[in-house]
């Protein structure tokens, strides 16, 4: 009897200890599972019922089904290019980080001395707010600012970038690269330390010069922490406001106009918070179609066998 007893005593053990661990777990994880179901989760479902109402935040939602996203696709005169400015500065402001950083990366990868120095220096934008960052830079660029008198002491005769139609969003785009450009080269930089000196220099004994040793060594080793950076780098760039809403407020015109300052113009100054729902859910499809791409082309280019 006593043999029999004995291990479904042992046995239940387990079972109980892992019930009151499974239950210590849920009492740590509680508070950011309460954060991720109220900020998170909450706001995303309730946006996605706005979208298919007219809410003026003064009067309780009407239903109107599918008119706002008609509204949007159909009579929204200036909706296709919020959308194309949006497309615009991701495409270029991507390239550009991507590009920049990783030749930033690859430089400091190859200092001697004060790596360390260059890493910080770069870094330290980064921890700027956003806003903070853009004010400075609205005085560097605000007519009559610091851009304007080094211009007249060179007396080159250029147009103001924040009043310029065509230059006004690579304004906000050299803004954004200041500030954001170090995060990615980090990354990079510290993925080019981890490929094995073994490898590069067995080309190097083969004859391949300093380019073709990047480009065939280091660059596919460092192909998925590239990807990673890729991704979330496109989806920041859809999602830009700051920028545009202290350097621009979207101006001249709508030349720098973006579906993140649209959606803030409808939803907080116009007060059509169903209009602007509307908007951020073509923003959201708009990030899952480009994430999925990007998965979808990364089996072409990454390598993720070392």
């Amino acid at each position: 009897m006593s043999q029999t007893s004995e291990p479904l005593a042992t046995s239940r053990r387990p079972t109980s200890m892992a019930r009151r661990e499974a239950g210590t777990a849920i009492l740590f994880l509680l508070p950011s599972l309460i954060g991720f179901l109220a900020f998170m989760l909450f706001p995303i479902v309730a946006s996605l019922g706005l979208s298919f109402t007219n809410w003026s935040l003064l009067a309780p939602p009407s239903f109107v089904g599918l008119a706002n996203f008609q509204r949007l696709f159909t009579t929204d005169p200036i909706f296709f290019t919020i959308l194309g400015n949006t497309l615009f500065f991701t495409a270029e402001y991507l390239v550009l980080n991507i590009v920049i950083s990783i030749g930033l990366a690859v430089w400091i990868s190859s200092l001697k001395i004060g790596q360390r120095w260059f890493r910080v220096i770069f870094f330290m934008p980064t921890f700027t707010p956003t806003i903070a960052v853009s004010i400075v830079w609205l005085l560097i660029f605000t007519p009559g600012g610091l851009m304007d008198y080094v211009l007249d002491l060179l007396q080159v005769n250029f147009p103001n970038l924040l009043l310029d139609p065509n230059l006004a969003m690579q304004a906000v785009i050299v803004v954004t690269l200041w500030a954001s450009v170090g995060y990615n080269m980090i990354l990079f930089n510290a993925a080019l330390d981890l490929v094995p000196q073994s490898y590069l220099e067995a080309a190097k004994i083969d004859g391949a010069n300093a380019w073709q040793r990047f480009w065939y060594i280091r660059l596919p080793m460092i192909s998925p922490t590239i990807f990673f950076g890729t991704v979330m780098t496109a989806i920041t760039a859809l999602q830009v406001f700051d920028q545009i809403f202290v350097l621009t407020s979207g101006g001249p015109g709508s030349s720098t106009a973006t579906l993140g300052y649209a959606i803030y113009q409808n939803g907080f100054q116009n007060y059509q918070m169903g209009y602007a729902s509307s908007m951020a859910w073509v923003m959201f499809v708009l990030i899952m179609m480009l994430t999925g791409f990007q998965f979808w082309l990364q089996r072409k280019w990454v390598h993720y066998d070392s």
